[in-house]
């Protein structure tokens, strides 16, 4: 799919004829193009789209390049951040002159949002192509926020559930094998926010250091990209916050379950401790002697039965004392 975005009447418009109108775009978004719109793009622009094999290149240093005149900057992007199951996918920007082209293969809602919100608020100084890059890694990171927000929030119901105290709300095994498979989603999803925002780090980075080196920034633009660093930077430190909070729930999860599996071993053994006088009574009275005056006893059978229940409550009734049951 071919979408180009131009300034007109001081907001972002869509284009209707986003392949005849590339040349005059300010924004040129590739979503799974077809080989017909990329070769259309490539007429327009001057340079070669990158593939979708050249956008997976999982080393830095060949995510942000320069070529023909044009800085190629790939951030690692987010989609169906409000399901279970999240994706993420490289996201290419590429800004050459006044015009920025992104190529992506999944939806992230920041760039709709985005496209929505530049095309109602007029005003908002959207004339190049780095203000709208900057406004979508700005999109970007908000979605980030919200789904930290959110998983913040589900992360402390998990803790409730593990350390709660109250009579009768003992965490079942089985409860707790649900909070793992639980914990285990949220520290998927943290370690792909930290991914993605360290690699919209890398591409504000790589930007400013072009800036600073080939040509002189505008005083806003530079304001907005350090307030976007900053942004990034404190959203990966509470990401690292988190990811160490979700670590900690996992060992206290695994602890429980652990206590649980001693408490149930610590039964068995205190049983088989308060049946070993019982067993021992039994094996007495089973001896093949000839000479056992109980055996001919009128009371020998009640006797032995209540001898084996007494010495088997004895040490039940130790153990409940001294708290080990």
């Amino acid at each position: 799919m071919l979408n180009a975005y131009g300034w007109r009447e001081e907001r972002l418009a869509h284009l209707t004829d986003p392949a005849a109108e590339a040349a005059e775009a300010v924004w040129i978004d590739l979503l799974a193009p077809s080989p017909e719109e990329v070769a259309a793009v490539e007429a327009a622009v001057g340079f070669e789209v990158p593939t979708r094999d050249e956008m997976r290149d999982v080393e830095p240093s060949a995510r942000l390049y320069t070529e023909d005149a044009a800085e190629f900057m790939i951030a690692t992007a987010l989609a169906r951040l409000d399901s279970d199951d999240p994706v993420k996918s490289p996201v290419t920007f590429v800004l050459k002159g006044r015009q920025l082209v992104t190529i992506r293969y999944v939806e992230p809602r920041a760039f709709s949002i985005f496209a929505g919100r530049a095309g109602h608020r007029p005003g908002e100084p959207l004339d190049t192509g780095e203000a709208v890059m900057f406004g979508l890694v700005e999109a970007m990171i908000d979605r980030l926020a919200d789904a930290l927000e959110r998983a913040g929030d589900e992360i402390d119901g998990i803790s409730r559930i593990i350390f709660r105290k109250r009579s009768g709300d003992r965490v079942q095994s089985q409860d707790l094998q649900v909070l793992i498979e639980q914990i285990g989603r949220k520290g998927d999803l943290m370690g792909m926010i930290r991914e993605s925002l360290s690699s919209l780090q890398r591409v504000l980075a790589y930007h400013a250091a072009l800036d600073t080196g080939s040509r002189r920034a505008g005083k806003d633009a530079k304001q907005k990209l350090r307030l976007l660093q900053r942004d990034a930077a404190a959203l990966g430190e509470l990401t690292d916050s988190m990811s160490g909070k979700i670590n900690f729930l996992l060992d206290a999860t695994l602890g429980l379950i652990n206590l649980e599996q001693n408490q149930i071993i610590k039964l068995f053994s205190v049983a088989a401790v308060a049946l070993l006088p019982p067993t021992l009574i039994a094996s007495v009275y089973g001896m093949n002697f000839d000479h056992m005056p109980e055996l001919h006893w009128r009371f020998g059978y009640p006797w032995a039965i209540g001898l084996m229940f007494l010495s088997a409550a004895l040490p039940y009734l130790y153990f409940k004392r001294k708290g080990w049951l």
